[in-house]
């Protein structure tokens, strides 16, 4: 039981820590479940079930008793702990250490029942959590599966109402469906069952009939499987063309920012996805894309005065030589030694931006304006509704080429060489040839992503390009699933856009960022949307736990 107590300990403190930095207040402003459950409960019920979760997967021997037990134990714990709070904020004035230790939090705490009352509902609402999370761990894969993504749709759909209702709104059978499922603050009660039985019901209904489907699509003569795709396809563009004029400018924005995320992602995907080399100075193929555009196109220098499109094969050609020239001396190099290395050229580059040397070319710290807008056939990408279009064609062909070098035989030895560089030299792949071509191809992608920046702000500036950029892009790299292009899209949604979209809990955002890669990297370290061979090599231990089980209980038969 020592790790159970040790992870109730955890998360004991974890809420604690929450609660006093005034994070359950000021989520508490919001209703996931209109006078059911707020946010800020929420975010309690979320810790008390993830650390009975952890407790019952670290149960030694697994047997379902124990693993009751354990999350039981450790629930018991975390509200223990929120309880100590309780009382002793009850006897003691907190304030004058914590801030948001006020009568306002204790009554959120206890919910509005007093200390007395307020402490055994928070002791049995640590416990009862720590039961349900050891029986959701016992429970079948398919179950875990449907309550998880069922109650997240519920949470998620709570969470978003500022960005779901006006959509819902602006069309008149959704906007039925919007009335029936929010109120002014948060999911009416019969939305949130109907949303939950809703999602269940397709997930079910897939486990059981999808494998039928993708068996039948399969078994359909070449010619209707084309039509079917093309279909798919063409309704996946339509949805993508309209979005901007549907979404409004608040959202584009959104969706402008995350876009260039993905094309930054899917450039470091083929560095570090493809051919296994950790890049920590990524943005510095960002700044040059940028740099170069602005020195080309802006009259604010007076060099050249190109316009975005006459500019846009010099910073690609740019980005590709400074993928190279990093790549050539780092060609030796492995894991961390790497990254270091990368990271170095990445903070060269803005030290020599900001520098008064090349200040007459670059513009120092001030940066560069005035860079003009692109446009085709007189349509000008000016504000978030039309720039949106922009970067979706720079994603689109920036996949398509990610998909044709994955399958080619270039793609074959930039993963070989990711599994074993040793090995891949044995077989006779030219490692200085392999590398350099993964450096400079994801410094294109990079490049191309600052091209579209510096015209979308229309200025450029040093502070902008920070070892923070390279960073997030390798958090979404991660967190998507390394070496999947659906994965990259899926991290910079989750890490980028999910963040913009809750701007009025803003200083809180990176609380949240860090607490979210940590329960990432526990629960799904092969990412949201992994590539196959990743996945199963995070899940090579428990294929050969269950097949040793499952020849156990043949032999004991």
């Amino acid at each position: 039981m020592k790790q159970a107590i040790k992870i109730g300990l955890i998360g004991g403190v974890v809420e604690i820590l929450l609660s006093l930095i005034g994070m359950v207040e000021a989520f508490s402003q919001r209703d996931i479940i209109a006078h059911v459950i707020s946010m800020g409960h929420t975010l309690l019920i979320i810790v008390a079930l993830f650390m009975g979760y952890l407790a019952a997967k670290r149960t030694p021997g697994k047997g379902s008793l124990w693993v009751l037990a354990n999350s039981f134990l450790s629930g018991l714990i975390v509200g223990g702990l929120v309880s100590l709070l309780v009382i002793v904020g009850s006897l003691i004035d907190l304030r004058k250490v914590f801030v948001n230790a006020m009568p306002v939090l204790y009554e959120l705490l206890t919910f509005k029942q007093g200390t007395q009352i307020g402490v055994f509902l928070l002791l049995g609402a640590g416990a009862l959590s720590g039961v349900l999370a050891g029986l959701f761990f016992l429970s079948p894969k398919l179950l875990r599966r449907v309550l998880l993504i069922s109650l997240g749709s519920v949470v998620g759909a709570g969470v978003l109402q500022d960005l779901l209702r006006p959509t819902f709104s602006l069309w008149g059978p959704l906007a039925i469906i919007n009335e029936w499922l929010f109120t002014a603050n948060g999911l009416t009660i019969q939305g949130a069952i109907g949303l939950f039985v809703l999602i269940a019901a397709l997930l079910l209904f897939w486990s059981r009939k999808g494998s039928v489907i993708q068996t039948g699509f399969r078994q359909l003569p070449p010619a209707p499987q084309r039509i079917l795709k093309m279909s798919g396809i063409l309704i996946l563009v339509f949805i993508l063309l309209i979005l901007p004029q549907v979404l409004g400018l608040f959202l584009s924005e959104v969706f402008t920012i995350v876009g260039l995320y993905v094309l930054l992602g899917l450039g470091l995907n083929i560095v570090v996805g493809y051919a296994g080399l950790l890049d920590l100075g990524y943005v510095a193929f960002f700044a040059i894309g940028s740099y170069t555009t602005a020195v080309l196109t802006s009259p604010e220098l007076g060099f050249f005065s190109l316009s975005f499109w006459e500019a846009l094969p010099f910073v690609i050609v740019m980005g590709v030589f400074s993928g190279v020239l990093l790549g050539t001396p780092v060609l030796k190099m492995r894991g961390d030694y790497l990254a270091i290395a990368t990271l170095g050229f990445g903070e060269i580059i803005r030290i020599l931006v900001l520098s008064d040397f090349l200040r007459p070319w670059l513009g120092g710290a001030q940066g560069i304006g005035k860079i003009p807008k692109a446009s085709i056939a007189g349509f000008e990408f000016a504000g978030p509704q039309q720039i949106y279009y922009l970067i979706l064609a720079g994603c689109l062909l920036v996949i398509f080429i990610s998909l044709r070098l994955r399958d080619s035989r270039l793609g074959r030895a930039w993963m070989a060489m990711r599994e074993d560089e040793d090995v891949a030299q044995a077989m006779g792949i030219n490692l200085v040839a392999t590398k350099l071509l993964a450096f400079a191809t994801g410094a294109g992608f990079s490049a191309l992503s600052g091209a579209i920046f510096a015209t979308k702000l229309s200025s450029v500036y040093p502070h902008s390009f920070n070892v923070m950029i390279s960073i997030n892009i390798v958090c979404v790299i991660i967190v998507g699933g390394m070496g999947s292009i659906p994965g990259v899209i899926v991290g910079a949604a989750a890490l980028v856009g999910l963040p913009e979209l809750l701007r009025e809990f803003a200083e809180y955002r990176l609380f949240v960022y860090g607490a979210a890669l940590v329960a990432m990297m526990l629960l799904r370290p092969e990412g949201l949307w992994p590539e196959a061979v990743h996945r199963r090599e995070f899940h090579e231990e428990e294929e050969k736990e269950a097949e040793s089980k499952s020849s156990l209980e043949l032999k004991s038969g």
